[in-house]
């Protein structure tokens, strides 16, 4: 798969999308999914203005409930991000059970796991930047409750090579997937895996019944564990030109949209800090994307530094940004698009769907 970064190509295909296909085949790998995640991580486009464009087409709510549902997650983990904070570093609901160690299986790094489905996956996956969505559960269940490491590192190991990566709903994910953030531990077996990848694989360590699946030793293709070295290459910039007497609007990693007040003159600076890559490390070619991404801003400045080391550039300029649980800048903080009006903390996502579903309608 791969993703366009002209905003024509990006509208084009949110016209392309079929909501209905959406619903039905959503779990198989090579299903109708939408492949707009990227851009909605990203910041180019929003959950909301996929909605309207879906209802746009005539598509009555009731019978795409999967698709609106799935976008609505995005929103809910964004939600649950900005109500706990730092919180979602550490196990959100529950310790995880069972694990005993915080790296990850050398076999999952190297693609070498034994399922082929999901070596040929980890595969694409370093070429393309994308894993599909039962993929990264596969994937999050082999590497924390058979092969027993804690979420957070396997799940910064998927962050940084995610085109999509968003660290709430990575980050949660992951959690729910371990047992941390959700009831119970989630798992597959091979015929799991066989269904909806297409394959035929047997006599795997997956091949077996879930009744064994937790309770035998874990698997020899999962014993051997490296810790994870994850930086970023962020590039080396000047500083920006501003003239004082316009706003200058700041972008980053997660807010690229074009239409951000693209009717007012400002200078417009995507901002890249050391400090936030530095915690929330991502991949080169995720950096490139995002540079590409950038370019569907007339006039935009790339500037690698502390918000306070760009701050001092910006002299009597006034300061906007969109709201997001990383930034901890100074100025005019403007909300950003979410799909439905329902907002706060909802324990459950299906609480929160339950309030956003009465809109939908």
């Amino acid at each position: 798969m791969i993703f366009p970064t002209q905003y024509n190509e990006v509208l084009n295909r949110i016209e392309q999308v079929d909501p209905i296909a959406y619903g039905r085949s959503r779990n198989f790998v090579d299903g109708a999914v939408t492949y707009l995640s990227p851009y909605i991580s990203r910041g180019v486009i929003s959950t909301k203005q996929v909605l309207h464009s879906v209802f746009g087409r005539g598509y009555n709510p009731e019978k795409i409930k999967k698709f609106i549902q799935e976008l609505a997650w995005r929103d809910y983990w964004q939600q649950v991000w900005i109500h706990k904070g730092s919180a979602i570093e550490k196990d959100l609901l529950h310790p995880q059970p069972g694990f005993d160690n915080h790296q990850l299986a050398i076999s999952i790094i190297r693609a070498e796991t034994g399922i082929h489905a999901i070596d040929t996956a980890i595969e694409t996956f370093y070429e393309t930047g994308y894993l599909h969505n039962h993929v990264r559960m596969y994937v999050a269940a082999m590497a924390c409750n058979l092969g027993r490491s804690h979420w957070k590192a396997p799940a910064r190991w998927m962050y940084h090579h995610l085109l999509d990566g968003d660290w709430a709903s990575n980050a949660l994910s992951w959690q729910w997937v371990a047992g941390s953030n959700s009831r119970k531990q989630y798992i597959a077996n091979q015929e799991n895996i066989n269904r909806y990848c297409h394959s035929q694989q047997r006599g795997t360590f997956l091949d077996k019944p879930y009744s064994r699946l937790l309770t035998d030793p874990k698997p020899e293709a999962l014993g051997p564990l490296a810790d994870l070295e994850l930086t970023t290459k962020l590039p080396k910039t000047t500083p920006p030109e501003i003239d004082a007497e316009l706003p200058t609007l700041i972008y980053n990693y997660y807010n690229l949209d074009p239409r951000w007040h693209v009717e007012m003159k400002a200078n417009r600076v995507l901002l890249l800090e050391p400090e936030v890559f530095s915690k929330y490390p991502v991949s080169e070619s995720c950096i490139r994307f995002v540079l590409e991404l950038a370019k569907n801003i007339p006039g935009i400045q790339i500037f690698t530094g502390s918000f306070a080391a760009l701050r001092s550039h910006l002299v009597r300029s006034e300061i906007r940004f969109k709201e997001h649980p990383l930034n901890q800048f100074q100025g005019t903080e403007e909300p950003r698009e979410w799909m439905f009006e329902t907002t706060g903390y909802f324990r459950s996502f299906f609480a929160f769907w339950k309030r956003c579903e009465r809109e939908s309608r």
